[in-house]
């Protein structure tokens, strides 16, 4: 919980500052007021008094009471802004972090637990921050001053005050014992729920298609049933300290003025006056003493879930990232567009054996490289290591002849313009989406976006959209068909003038039509860069100036098409199973 505190700026700690000196105006104020109590009672009680000391007196309480009153709002005022300061700065860091974070990383936490973190483990920490801070400070101040006022009173009043404290702790201990490992499991059901949830909305075709809805309410109900159980046992458990607390509070005053009783019928009548005061004052003393444990009572309900959520967000923002950011910004010289891959090797963090194994290629400037291989093969994991979605294992990645771990990220990203297998679009228009990002040449011009969306043979039905390029585009593009989703993606690539250009089955969800159209003109596009191209048929990459074929992690050819075609046989059964004998003959 105190390295979470490192999330305060500067500001932050003046409002800390401000906060502690206002927590302590508030209690010497309260703890003032038993004083004028213990006068007027004396007054009162003594022949000759003046009425005008009497209304002194009371009007001093009164005065307390008001800038106690005052205090309070201050002090929640400035807790509530320290509160808010503090889960911006936490959100904005944890966001932050996470934008960094490699995709080994990501999938360690997974996408609803970072959600949950990002949200609900905040809100935990800001609730603590707005009323656990300052009760935290008062609460045992409070009760040292407090105790401090009544020490040279009766000892069988400090004694049974003694005693209520006890049990008091001892309650709360056991508590505390009792929930805080469920406060974890709470926040971990937390992030099953989101995932439920996030699993159930994003699927939810696929759900209606199969007449599963019940199948899916049935997940959700025992996750959130689970859930429920856990909060229903926490709140059920703190619940006891409630009446236990005010149990104590009032058999405490009772006993105060049993003890009293018994003291004043048993003393002088020269110091019973003295005894009713004190008694009067250890009464107020020892209300406020309990009061002081009763917030910290309250603490102890906020404080241990604060602590677990805190924890989960420092898992993330102190997660050591696996890859590690270059320094150079620049290729050698007379390799500019060239990538090349030397004795790579390749495991996912969580993988048992190599994915890839010994892959040696070579792509030179201009040129169009195809890969190929049966599902698994391991097409898509060798271009996520051109631009250090993973790290390779084993071996060398380079670009421009220098090892893609050197480049600084920035840099090596805007060499490359990345179409991946799933089309990934975001909330925003024709515009925003295509222009996304920063460019090799600065900005993205809207001329530059007409011209990609010409190449990516989107023109004719962007252009028919309610608002042509500032048409609305939903998030994921879910107001569009997959094979427009593609084709926005395959321009917002081209927008950026990469030297690197890399297509991840980019092609798969395109008519052969507008397949063979759209090839066409990235090929005249993009002739002085480099093209890299994952495909499944054999009719998009057939024409490529290299390809390179997979098997179970390793090359098993590489060549041109006609070349494959006699020398590979996985080859030649995956181009058999598409096209005719005749077909492949007459290409």
């Amino acid at each position: 919980m105190i390295r979470i505190l490192k999330n305060l700026r500067a500001k932050d700690w003046g409002l800390v500052f401000i906060i502690i000196l206002l927590v302590f105006a508030q209690v010497w104020l309260d703890l003032k007021m038993p004083e004028y109590v213990s006068e007027i009672t004396k007054l009162v009680q003594t022949e000759g008094s003046k009425m005008s000391d009497i209304m002194s007196n009371g009007g001093m309480m009164l005065l307390c009471t008001f800038a106690s009153l005052l205090g309070a709002v201050a002090t929640g005022y400035s807790a509530s802004l320290l509160s808010a300061n503090l889960s911006m700065n936490i959100r904005s860091r944890l966001f932050n972090k996470v934008e960094n974070l490699s995709m080994a990383e990501i999938k360690k936490f997974s996408t609803s637990s970072l959600i949950t973190r990002t949200t609900n483990d905040i809100t935990q920490i800001q609730m603590f921050a707005a009323m656990g801070f300052q009760m935290l400070i008062k609460a045992p101040l409070t009760a040292i001053l407090a105790i401090m006022k009544i020490t040279d009173k009766s000892w069988q009043w400090s004694a049974l005050t003694g005693v209520c404290v006890v049990i008091l702790l001892s309650v709360i201990a056991v508590l505390i014992l009792i929930v805080l490992p469920r406060f974890k499991k709470v926040q971990k059901l937390t992030d099953k729920l989101n995932g439920v949830t996030r699993e159930n909305l994003t699927g939810i075709r696929v759900i209606r298609a199969f007449n599963a809805e019940s199948f899916q309410q049935e997940k959700f109900d025992n996750v959130n049933d689970e859930l429920t159980g856990q909060q229903l046992f926490n709140q059920k458990t703190f619940a006891i300290m409630q009446p236990v607390m005010y149990l104590i509070m009032y058999g405490l005053s009772l006993g105060i003025y049993f003890i009293g009783a018994n003291l004043i019928d048993g003393a002088v009548a020269a110091e019973r006056m003295s005894l009713f005061g004190d008694m009067i004052v250890f009464s107020s003393y020892a209300m406020q003493i309990i009061g002081a444990f009763l917030m910290l009572a309250l603490i102890f309900m906020i404080l241990p879930r604060a602590s677990v959520s805190a924890n989960r967000i420092n898992e993330v923002i102190y997660t050591e990232n696996s890859i590690k950011n270059g320094k150079v910004k620049k290729g050698i010289d007379g390799e500019e567009g060239t990538v090349e891959f030397k004795d790579v090797f390749f495991r996912y963090p969580d993988g048992d054996e190599d994915l890839l194994r010994n892959i040696n290629f070579k792509i030179n400037k201009g040129e169009t490289f195809a890969i190929v291989g049966s599902t698994g093969s391991g097409k898509s994991s060798v271009i996520n290591l051109i631009p250090r979605l993973y790290d390779a294992t084993g071996g060398e990645v380079l670009v421009d002849g220098v090892n893609v771990k050197e480049y600084d990220e920035e840099y090596l990203n805007s060499k490359i313009g990345f179409v991946t297998q799933k089309a990934i679009l975001f909330n925003g228009t024709v515009n925003s989406n295509v222009s996304y990002g920063k460019s090799t040449n600065g900005k993205v011009t809207k001329e530059k976006v007409k011209e990609a969306i010409k190449v990516a043979q989107a023109k004719d039905f962007v252009e028919k959209m309610e608002k042509g390029y500032d048409g609305f585009i939903a998030s994921s593009g879910t107001n569009i068909s997959g094979g427009q989703k593609q084709r926005i993606s395959i321009a917002r690539a081209i927008a950026r003038d990469p030297e690197i250009f890399v297509f991840d089955d980019s092609f798969s969800a395109l008519d052969y039509k507008t397949d063979s159209l759209l090839r066409k003109e990235l090929k005249k596009y993009t002739k002085n860069a480099t093209t890299i191209i994952v495909a499944q048929r054999i009719g998009t990459i057939m024409h490529a100036d290299k390809i390179m074929v997979l098997d179970e992690g390793k090359i098993v050819g590489l060549g041109t098409h006609k070349e494959l075609l006699k020398s590979c046989e996985v080859y030649k059964q995956i181009a058999l199973s598409q096209l005719s004998k005749e077909e492949l003959e007459n290409e």
